[in-house]
């Protein structure tokens, strides 16, 4: 794959876009898909963050179509008022990114539905949502979902004896298991959706080692443990617009495959431009995915029908 960026994005006007959070990649993801003619919404927790991302936008590119929908994935009812409300507004969807997320909080917290936050946020969130979007998905224009993970997941491990860290809490373990379950959750879509012929494609990406506000916006992190954080990531980390490309690339791209998973192709994916690299070796194991699927269902009660 050659050095891809932006500039490759096909046209895309007349494609709707929803994309998760309001900063960071999510910003980079929106201000993209704008400029090539999407109709973006920016949805995330904080209207006055929500509001800051579609002004830049518009800043930079006046007759953008971005518009900001409240959406908390910490709330299982928040997740379904959102999905009601773009159905409201509209009657298909052509993109979905799963961007948003939280990482290492450094105690335990919980959803307001019970869950550990990471699991609850970065994963059941995403999954809830997708469930509900479905309708307007099935109804879109060669239809894609990119679920965004982490190099994180390498090292992650699905424990169905405590998928919420009651029994003990290890903040990069716990992020590690929710962006691998993401990436499981990309493989199983993709799977089902070919099986009853939903016609959704199902991707995967990751940034890499990329700047953005996911570990110091972290619940509890201490103000010196941010500043340290601030700096470490403006010497050792890529842009965040750099490390949207992968997402983008999924999101966009032509040659993009249904049950593909993309990153950056520098050293160990930590930076880079696009290209297709291997899921985790857990994401792989078809029994497990399964599982995680209907487990999943069960937990936060939708269908996908």
């Amino acid at each position: 794959m050659t050095k891809w960026t932006t500039e490759k994005i096909p046209p895309q006007q007349g494609r709707s876009a929803i994309v998760t959070g309001t900063g960071g990649l999510a910003y980079e993801d929106a201000l993209a898909l704008a400029r090539a003619g999407a109709s973006v919404v920016i949805a995330g927790r904080n209207p006055e963050k929500g509001a800051d991302a579609v002004a830049a936008i518009k800043a930079v590119m006046p007759e953008a179509q971005v518009r900001f929908g409240l959406l908390d994935l910490a709330k299982l009812a928040s997740v379904a008022e959102f999905a009601a409300q773009i159905a409201r507004e509209q009657d298909s969807l052509d993109i979905l990114i799963n961007n948003a997320g939280v990482m290492t909080p450094p105690q335990r917290f919980e959803t307001s539905d019970g869950f550990e936050l990471q699991f609850g946020t970065n994963y059941l969130g995403h999954f809830a949502l997708t469930a509900h979007l479905l309708p307007l998905l099935k109804a879109g224009r060669k239809p894609r979902v990119v679920t965004v993970g982490s190099i994180a997941s390498r090292r992650g491990a699905i424990n169905f004896d405590d998928l919420q860290a009651e029994r003990g809490y290890r903040p990069m373990q716990v992020y590690a298991q929710s962006k691998l379950a993401c990436e499981m959750f990309v493989l199983e879509l993709s799977r089902r959706s070919a099986a009853a012929g939903w016609g959704i494609e199902s991707m995967g990406a990751h940034p890499g080692l990329s700047r953005t506000g996911l570990l110091y916006n972290a619940p509890g992190r201490p103000r010196l443990a941010i500043f340290v954080l601030r700096r470490l990531f403006r010497l050792m980390f890529q842009s965040a617009a750099q490390g949207a490309l992968p997402t983008l690339f999924a999101a966009t791209d032509p040659a993009a495959r249904n049950g593909a998973y993309y990153g950056p192709d520098g050293f160990g994916g930590a930076r880079g431009f696009p290209t297709a690299e291997k899921p985790p070796v857990r994401a792989l194991d078809t029994a497990m995915t399964a599982r995680l699927w209907e487990e999943s269902l069960q937990l936060v009660n939708v269908t996908f029908a």
